[in-house]
């Protein structure tokens, strides 16, 4: 079936594979500058392993979990991070009349599977060192920007150099959230009206847990080989 995208004539990807190589040259002055690209688990890792294997970057993930509202919890209320990183919808908490005692407890779970998540998906190794790079976060779009928005508090924690928020494609609003939250946006395509970030790919299939360990292993295993030649 042809994709609303598609029939309004928006700009597609084919996957999160070109998207990521679309992106990367958007970012192509960051190129050789030993910069850290850091994917948001699951969707948003393969487009950030494309960017940091053009701009030969090291490569790690920041896990954020949306906050769902007691009623459906797919609607986002916020997110968090393992590290805590948090960004809290506070309009909507007070419109949907979500209690205190709700939050902490929904937090607290989030925050727990993030962690488990890290651990998992690094399968022990130490996070990439953040503190005086210039990073990159990474998804494969912003909707409500929520969990973009809780793992750019969370790396501004760890005192990066310089941190940039890239896309291939997000909403106009999370987009313009973002540029007062991080230093810099990229986002190839912020199309009016927005839909589902999915609506803008052909092939959007779910993202699942052993591809981005194979992922992540497969880039270190590069960065192991290429420092063996170097040596």
């Amino acid at each position: 079936m042809e994709r609303e995208g598609m029939r309004r004539g928006y700009r597609l990807f084919s996957d999160r594979r070109e998207a990521g190589a679309r992106l990367a040259e958007a970012l192509d002055k960051y190129r050789g500058k030993g910069v850290l690209v850091l994917g948001i688990p699951r969707g948003g890792v393969p487009v950030a392993a494309e960017v940091a294997r053009r701009l030969e970057a090291e490569l790690d993930i920041v896990v954020a979990r949306k906050l769902g509202a007691p009623m459906s919890r797919e609607l986002a209320i916020g997110a968090v991070t393992a590290n805590g990183g948090r960004f809290l919808n506070a309009e909507l908490i007070r419109e949907l009349e979500v209690s205190d005692a709700y939050l902490e407890r929904v937090a607290t779970e989030e925050m727990a599977e993030a962690h488990r998540r890290e651990m998992r998906f690094r399968d022990g190794r130490a996070m990439a060192p953040v503190a005086g790079r210039t990073v990159i976060v990474v998804d494969d779009g912003l909707a409500t920007g929520a969990t973009m928005r809780a793992a750019v508090r969370a790396v501004r924690k760890q005192q990066p150099a310089r941190l940039v928020v890239a896309v291939p494609v997000g909403s106009r609003d999370a987009c313009a959230a973002l540029e007062e939250e991080a230093d810099e946006v990229v986002s190839l395509d912020q199309p009016v009206p927005f839909f589902a970030v999915g609506a803008f790919y052909e092939h959007f299939e779910p993202t699942e847990d052993a591809e981005v360990e194979r992922t992540l292993e497969r880039s270190q295993a590069a960065r192991r080989e290429g420092a063996t030649r170097a040596a």
